[in-house]
């Protein structure tokens, strides 16, 4: 039960912030037709997390973080990236048309290339789940590793899918598309504070 709620609440702290992950599946589901039309993306990003996670609890981190040029070249990657993504969301502009637009861009194929682009060579979610959770595992062994693993990784599927729910609400509500632009604003710039915080990081090391 302590490595099970352990798990529950890490996870549920990592996941929660807002980051480029959270708001591609967010807004997959405000702009695709159906929900089912946005199940790509999410069990997309919920595969890669569940990688990201496996990896962690089997000692990955502990070999990333070793090495300092690595750590960096996951930075300066995921710094270029998240300045792309905030300039993407703030222009954004989620009126019918666009919306249109979106749902014709995002086939399966592309949602499932940047739901995993937003997962994997997001620096934030790599440094939550190898830097946060690995460390946190060496506490389990056994049958407690293995419950601390499998509830994190729940929180995960769970997570995304409940986002993808949200959008959808949120898009039937928000005909005009005004408060999801203004979501999208909010979003760039917590982004881009995020790519400032890594440059600093970058730069100090």
């Amino acid at each position: 039960m302590e490595a099970f709620i352990h798990g529950v609440t890490l996870a549920l702290g990592l996941i929660l912030p807002l980051g480029v992950q959270n708001v591609f599946i967010f807004n997959q589901g405000v702009t695709q037709k159906s929900f089912l039309r946005a199940i790509p993306a999410v069990i997309t990003a919920s595969i890669c997390d569940t990688i990201l996670i496996l990896l962690a609890v089997t000692g990955v981190s502990i070999i990333v973080f070793r090495f300092e040029w690595l750590t960096n070249l996951i930075f300066i990657i995921g710094f270029f990236f998240l300045i792309y993504m905030g300039w993407s969301l703030l222009k954004s502009d989620l009126d019918k048309e666009a919306k249109q637009q979106m749902n014709e861009f995002f086939t399966t194929k592309r949602q499932i290339t940047f739901a995993a682009s937003v997962s994997l060579l997001n620096p934030h979610a790599i440094i939550d789940i190898i830097g946060v959770i690995g460390p946190s595992s060496l506490s389990y062994n056994g049958y407690e590793l293995v419950i601390f693993t499998a509830s994190c990784i729940t929180v995960s599927w769970i997570w995304f899918f409940g986002l993808v729910i949200s959008g959808r609400t949120l898009g039937k509500v928000d005909t005009t598309g005004k408060l999801v632009k203004r979501f999208n604003q909010a979003s760039a710039i917590i982004i881009w504070g995020m790519a400032v915080y890594i440059g600093i990081q970058v730069i100090g090391g």
